[in-house]
């Protein structure tokens, strides 16, 4: 499978859009174990409905990492004209009045994704400590509000430790040489152990930690584990395993584009009949960003995404093809430099969706997302007549499959030896846990799934 790398990807789409699938491939990472399945059963979505989230890159608290970030790209990359502009005359902070107008949009039309939050952002000062330039109140208050606000509707995820300069971990210090080879978005220079990525991954996380903020995946800044993406999905695994107990890690680095699927992918999965299996979710995005780029600086094209009566655009070319819809775009470009342009366009799109698309989808975490998948690929579904029997390592709410019917009868569930009503739902807008539904092409079932055995006797 052909994904982009994301830096190269977005320099690309700003430029191009979405052409023909991706420059480059992904190094070979071991997909790992598989179950048995039956042929003629099938998991389908959540509840029968496409899901859609939002990945929000280079966000943080106060910050603007455009304003930052950019002196400290351009002098590890001179010759780039991508970081020749005039960072001077930008903001150097995004207010929490900001977030909060972001953050009650999201909530009332359940906007759900991803949220990145840099924890040394731009080398500027530690989130769980001091932020230079803000008085300690504003950055607990700026905390704060990314917990009660964001946090519930946004899985929080480091990118990385500055996002800009390579930290050594035994002194807390960046790198003293500045060049391509000592920034995150290069990093590392060459080959680097599990135990060494997962090491750098830790750090970043155990940062937020302290600053009450729970994570279960990672978001790679740039081309940050280019070269060693087996060991990364490992090392990703171990760290946010150990850090936070993650049941189910993932990450976020890469784009899908044009026709391939954007569905997750499961990585190195490890020890399925064990109390305790292990696998990766690499959880891809399927836009570029054209709510106005990294720094902001560049006009919102939000028509890309949906136009306004979303008859068209990527969303809804995704949305008409089943598979998962992630927007992506960085929290400068939403801001725009102060005008919010990028954040009106981000409303208007959502608002598009919603008016044509409001019965056939669903806003979903990264993390949902991500045990979704899980849970799609990695129970074990078997047969025998009209009883399906599934095996599931992972527990999953709105666990959806559709199977074919040798009798008329009401299906009858089992979870863990206990009967579970279904009630049937008279149209697919009704779908949801404990119902089923009687269609043409076979009988509709969804439910929470809990690890463990299941049976479903159709």
């Amino acid at each position: 499978m052909i994904r982009s790398r994301r830096r190269d990807f977005l320099k690309r789409a700003a430029a191009a859009g979405i052409a023909a699938a991706g420059a480059s491939a992904a190094a070979a990472i071991a997909p790992g174990e598989r179950p048995e399945r039956a042929g003629d059963v099938a998991v389908l979505n959540p509840g029968d409905r496409v899901p859609l989230s939002f990945f929000i890159d280079d966000s943080t608290c106060l910050v603007n990492m455009g304003h930052f970030c950019m002196p400290q790209f351009a002098e590890a990359w001179p010759d780039s004209a991508e970081y020749r502009r005039p960072w001077r005359s930008w903001p150097r902070e995004i207010p929490d009045a900001f977030v909060r107008e972001f953050g009650e949009f999201c909530a009332e039309h359940d906007v759900r994704g991803k949220y990145s939050v840099v924890p040394y952002p731009a080398c500027v000062g530690w989130l769980d400590r001091e932020l230079p330039g803000w008085s300690r109140r504003e950055l607990l208050d700026s905390l704060a509000l990314v917990r009660d606000l964001i946090a519930p509707r946004f899985d929080i995820h480091p990118e990385m430790i500055s996002h800009t300069r390579i930290i050594d971990l035994a002194t807390g210090r960046p790198r003293a040489e500045i060049s391509a080879a000592t920034m995150e978005n290069s990093y590392p220079c060459g080959k680097k152990s599990v135990d060494e990525l997962a090491s750098y991954l830790a750090y970043a996380l155990r940062i937020l930690g302290n600053c009450g903020l729970a994570c279960e995946g990672i978001t790679t800044p740039g081309g940050f584990g280019n070269g060693v993406n087996s060991e990364l999905s490992l090392a990703v695994q171990q760290a946010v395993g150990d850090v936070f107990k993650a049941e189910i890690p993932h990450y976020f680095k890469y784009v899908s584009e044009a026709a391939e699927s954007t569905r997750p992918v499961l990585e190195h999965v490890r020890g399925l009949t064990s109390d305790a299996p292990r696998v990766t979710v690499n959880v891809p995005a399927a836009t570029g960003d054209w709510f106005g780029g990294w720094d902001g600086n560049e006009p919102p094209r939000g028509h890309r995404y949906a136009t306004d009566d979303a008859a068209g655009g990527r969303m809804v070319e995704l949305i008409e093809r089943g598979e998962p819809a992630v927007m992506l775009c960085h929290w400068p470009g939403l801001y725009s430099h102060g005008t919010k342009r990028g954040l009106e366009a981000f409303k208007r799109v959502v608002l598009a969706l919603e008016g044509r698309f409001a019965h056939r989808t669903r806003w979903m975490t990264i993390s949902a997302m991500a045990r979704y998948a899980a849970a799609r690929e990695l129970t074990r579904v078997a047969r025998d007549g009209a009883t399906i029997s599934l095996t599931a390592p992972f527990a999953c709410p709105d666990f959806t499959l559709r199977a074919a019917r040798p009798t008329g009868a009401p299906p009858v569930l089992s979870c863990g030896g206990r009967p579970v009503v279904l009630e049937e739902a008279r149209a697919a807008r009704d779908l949801a846990p404990g119902r089923f539904l009687r269609a043409e092409d076979g009988l509709r079932v969804c439910f929470d799934l809990p690890k463990g055995l299941s049976t479903l006797a159709v």
